[in-house]
């Protein structure tokens, strides 16, 4: 069987590049969906350079078990199934493959998981345009994509790159998400754009697309991620974490608007008449 059956949407959080927050927002927005009732997987797709096992705190050394000589139950952390290469593989290994390999890794973790039946699994992509985008997109319906970026120009440049991919694969954009969108001082509370400001409103007006998300650079965030205790689960009252909840909240709304245009459609004929 399929475990992939079980699960209702495929979401996928991707970026033009590196260094942008990417890993960050699909552990907080699957947390987020989480903590808002759905049943919620998180898949680390990023072969290369995986860093769910530490930022969902799972213990170094945590190995999924199998199942039936074939499918590996995933590892529940902080209430989610989890999975990622970081599972697989000791930490320190460098992970020096060919597309090839990564491809039928990326496909065995993806469909070899024992996924249970899930309202939403969260994929975390690696960054750019490369084949295990690719794959994903011919090997699986995405109900929809998620672009990460932030504000200043050269990671603007990357993810018009990472929109025109998906647009030409066919799957959907549900929104941009503007992240260190605005700076939060820890010690006085000051707002600052020191990434500049309004990128994710170009893009919105260049590719139709919503913002959906503009996302604090805020120390809390970065510290509760590096310990394994993301904000959203262990202060789901601060001010970064309701951000991630207002980004799940938009996701769900993109989501289920996509899916009703899908039922109302109109079925057009063409008569010989």
């Amino acid at each position: 069987m399929n475990k992939l059956e079980n699960i209702k949407q495929l979401i996928c959080v991707a970026s033009g590049k590196g260094g942008v927050g990417k890993s960050t927002t699909a552990v907080n927005l699957a947390l987020a969906l989480s903590k808002q009732g759905h049943r919620v997987g998180l898949l680390d797709a990023d072969i290369y350079g995986p860093s769910v096992p530490l930022m969902m705190g799972v213990p170094p050394g945590t190995k999924p078990k199998i199942r039936d000589q074939k499918f590996m139950v995933p590892i529940i952390a902080h209430g989610i199934e989890c999975n990622s290469m970081g599972f697989l593989v000791d930490p320190g290994t460098a992970m020096v493959w060919r597309a090839p390999m990564i491809i039928s890794a990326f496909n065995q973790i993806l469909a070899d998981t024992a996924w249970s039946d899930l309202d939403y699994l969260v994929i975390d992509m690696p960054p750019g345009t490369g084949d295990i985008q690719l794959s994903l997109a011919q090997s699986v319906s995405v109900s929809g994509a998620v672009i990460v970026t932030t504000p200043q120009d050269v990671a603007l440049l990357d993810a018009r790159k990472g929109i025109e991919m998906f647009n030409k694969v066919g799957v959907p954009i549900l929104g941009v998400v503007e992240n260190m969108s605005l700076h939060i001082c820890s010690a006085c509370g000051h707002e600052e754009a020191i990434f500049g400001s309004g990128g994710g409103e170009l893009l919105s007006r260049e590719y139709g697309v919503d913002v959906i998300g503009r996302l604090p650079l805020d120390i809390v965030i970065r510290e509760t991620t590096d310990s394994g205790n993301p904000v959203v689960a262990s202060d789901a009252g601060h001010r970064a974490a309701l951000a991630y909840l207002d980004l799940a909240t938009e996701v769900v709304a993109h989501v289920n608007a996509l899916e009703e245009s899908r039922v109302t459609a109109p079925n057009v004929t063409i008569s010989d008449d």
